[in-house]
C-alpha cells in the first residue's frame, strides 16, 4: 500500500497533507510551503501557534518557515525575507511504501521583484519516512550575476515542557548569544529557562533534543554553516501577538541557517542543503 497524498486546507489557506502507510502524516500549506504539522511516533513533533496568522499575507508562527534570502534583520529586506510570505507551487509527489516525496517551487517574478531584483528559482523539497522528515532548501541562480544570501529552515520543535528539555550536540563550538552579545563555545548540555537566543558554528555530528523520556535527533548538511537555537522565554513570549503567554514552554528551536557569512552562488550554478529529524 503506497503513501497518500491529497489537497486540503489549513483555514482557508491551500495544503497538502502526506500520510506513510504506517501513520506518519505531514501537512505543508502552500503559503511559504512552510511544514506545519509532523505527526510521528504517535504524536505532534513540531509547534504552530494557535495564534498564528493565518492570512496569507503574514508570516505563520510555527512549523518549519523558510528564511531566505536573508536571515533575521541583517541586511534590507523583511525579518527572515520574504519566501515565506509568498504561495510557493506544489510539485507532483512521489509516493511510496516506506515513503513519499513533495517538492514546491517558487520562481522570480514580480511578487519578488517588489523586494529583491534577482532571477532564481527556490525549491523545498521534503522527504517523509517512518520516524523521520527531512526537508532540504535548493536556490538555483537564474541571473548572469552572482547571487549572495543568508537563510534558515526555521524549525519549531515541539516539547512537552521546556523546563524538561535539553539539547546535545554542541559541546565546543563557537557561540555567539545574541541576547548578551557575548561570544564563547557551546556547553555540554543546553538548558532552557529565560531567552535563548544563540547562533552555533554548526556540529559534525548530530544533535539530540532531549525532551523528558522523548529524544530526536537533528542533523543538517555541511552546506549550512551555523546552527541556531532559540526559545523566547516568558518576557519576550509575553510581547508576541502571535503566540500564547505560555507558548514558550512548549517548543524550542532548532535551525539549520547561515547567518554571518552569505553563502554565493555562481550564475547557472545550483546551491542545496537540508535539515533532517528522525525518532531516537
Amino acid at each position: 500500500m503506497p503513501a497518500l497524498a491529497r489537497a486540503t486546507t489549513v483555514a482557508g489557506l491551500p495544503a497538502t497533507l502526506l500520510q506513510l502507510p504506517q501513520g506518519d502524516q505531514l501537512t505543508v500549506v502552500h503559503h511559504g510551503a512552510q511544514v506545519l504539522s509532523w505527526v510521528s511516533g504517535g504524536r505532534e513533533r513540531l509547534y504552530l501557534s494557535p495564534r498564528s496568522h493565518l492570512d496569507g499575507e503574514r508570516p505563520i508562527r510555527g512549523g518549519i518557515p523558510v528564511c531566505f534570502p536573508q536571515f533575521n534583520q541583517r541586511g534590507p529586506l523583511p525579518k527572515h525575507g520574504f519566501v515565506r510570505q509568498l504561495p510557493w507551487t506544489p510539485q507532483a509527489p512521489h509516493l511510496h511504501d516506506d515513503a513519499a516525496h513533495l517538492s514546491f517551487a517558487l520562481v522570480h517574478g514580480a511578487a519578488t521583484r517588489a523586494y529583491w531584483d534577482h532571477a532564481f528559482e527556490a525549491r523545498l523539497q521534503i522527504e517523509l519516512r517512518p520516524g523521520q522528515l527531512q526537508v532540504a532548501l535548493c536556490v538555483h541562480n537564474l541571473d548572469a550575476r552572482p547571487l549572495a544570501f543568508t537563510g534558515a529552515l526555521h524549525s519549531y520543535l515541539a516539547v512537552q515542557d521546556i523546563a524538561q528539555t535539553a539539547l546535545q550536540g554542541l559541546a565546543g563550538r563557537a557561540e555567539w548569544d545574541a541576547v548578551r552579545d557575548q561570544h564563547g563555545h557551546g556547553a555540554e548540555t543546553l538548558r532552557f529557562g529565560d531567552e535563548f537566543d544563540r547562533v552555533y558554528s554548526a556540529a559534525p555530528a548530530p544533535l539530540t533534543l532531549h525532551d523528558g523520556a522523548q529524544r530526536l535527533r537533528i542533523a543538517q548538511d555541511e552546506a549550512w554553516a551555523n546552527t541556531v537555537v532559540w526559545n523566547p522565554g516568558a518576557a519576550r513570549c509575553a510581547q508576541m501577538d502571535d503566540m500564547p503567554t505560555d507558548a514558550w514552554h512548549h517548543f524550542v528551536c532548532v535551525e539549520a541557517a547561515q547567518v554571518h557569512q552569505p553563502i554565493t552562488i555562481a550564475p547557472g550554478e545550483v546551491w542545496q542543503a537540508a535539515q533532517q529529524l528522525q525518532l531516537a
